[in-house]
């Protein structure tokens, strides 16, 4: 992303071709992982402008929450969508009671702190069905291009992680069943991007998202 962030331009770079397919490409990898859900609570934790949030808010059945702590992209967010719940809220001390919502997701809204693992166990607090968990990927051609020296543009100041330092989060926690996916192995601007991503299977752990579900242990 090559403009200074506000909440209009982040959300318009999901409506240019680069950043459709990068859209798109996250939101499937998340929603499978997650199960497809038709119906149920689902809290979107470091939702932004709603980008997100509103294409969860479209699936009948689903009752959505947004939370996030900047009131700039909730005001955003809530003039363009009235279906979900906009909520400002730390991730790393949510507050909603223990296993209020059927289903939790963060796609890489945790990087921009470094303490993703406090947050992380937040969202398993709040979970009582399946939860995805989206990080930045150390080991992967979007850090090369953007990670780097402290980060550029939108990335500046991110928490890059190895798949093996995002599993070890998970270490203690009430979970099962743990599994960890990727996607967006070639950030490119060029039009055969979308392609090479359909193709590539989501258990190489080279993808600039790399995604961590699971449910909650009984």
């Amino acid at each position: 992303m090559s403009f200074a962030w506000n909440p209009a331009a982040y959300d318009a770079w999901y409506d240019s071709p680069k950043g459709r397919w990068i859209g798109q490409a996250e939101y499937r990898l998340m929603l499978r992982e997650l199960g497809f859900p038709e119906e149920g609570r689902l809290l979107d934790v470091g939702c932004g402008t709603g980008w997100f949030t509103r294409q969860l808010a479209l699936r009948a059945g689903l009752h959505v929450t947004g939370a996030d702590l900047s009131a700039d992209a909730l005001d955003y967010a809530r003039s363009r969508d009235p279906r979900a719940l906009y909520v400002q809220a730390d991730a790393l001390d949510l507050p909603f009671p223990g296993a209020s919502f059927d289903y939790v997701w963060s796609i890489a809204a945790l990087c921009f702190t470094t303490h993703w693992r406090r947050a992380v166990a937040q969202m398993v607090r709040v979970t009582r069905g399946r939860f995805a968990i989206g990080m930045l990927n150390r080991h992967s051609l979007l850090w090369r291009e953007k990670g780097r020296e402290g980060g550029s543009e939108s990335y500046r100041g991110a928490v890059w992680l190895s798949p093996d330092e995002f599993a070890a989060g998970f270490d203690g926690l009430n979970v099962r069943d743990l599994r960890l996916r990727h996607a967006i192995f070639w950030p490119s601007a060029h039009p055969a991007a979308p392609y090479v991503e359909q193709w590539l299977p989501s258990c190489l752990p080279y993808g600039g998202l790399m995604v961590m579900s699971g449910g909650i242990a009984q």
